[in-house]
């Protein structure tokens, strides 16, 4: 069983930046394809970001592309999204999540574990 333990959410205003982090209580980490997700009010919980075990490799959604980087220390048994240029249809709930898993990961249902949500809002 893996734990996730979002943090790093809050209010900005549009065109700031945040930094979101996810600690796993496995030691186990690296053996795990990490991914952000978010859910923004009354829409549906969509793909943002992927990275593989070592963090060589990463995806995003086209809708942060260019804006959002995530990244992974090992060491720490954490993984991050750094959102910069943020919009106000960034507003969502941001979830990390864990699968075994290797490649590219983008569908929800690939993923087994689930942190519980980190709020995310971006005013105009």
């Amino acid at each position: 069983q893996v734990q996730l333990v979002e943090s790093g959410g809050g209010l900005v205003q549009a065109g700031g930046s945040l930094r979101l982090s996810c600690a796993a209580s496995t030691v186990t980490f690296r053996r795990y394809t990490m991914g952000w997700f978010r859910q923004p009010p009354g829409k549906e919980r969509a793909f943002v970001a992927t990275i593989s075990w070592s963090g060589g490799s990463t995806y995003y959604a086209d809708s942060v592309k260019g804006r959002f980087t995530i990244s992974r220390d090992n060491a720490k048994n954490t993984v991050y999204l750094q959102m910069n240029s943020l919009k106000p249809e960034d507003t969502a709930v941001y979830y990390c999540a864990a699968t075994p898993r290797s490649g590219v990961v983008t569908t929800d249902r690939q993923y087994d574990y689930w942190g519980q949500g980190t709020q995310v809002t971006v005013s105009s």
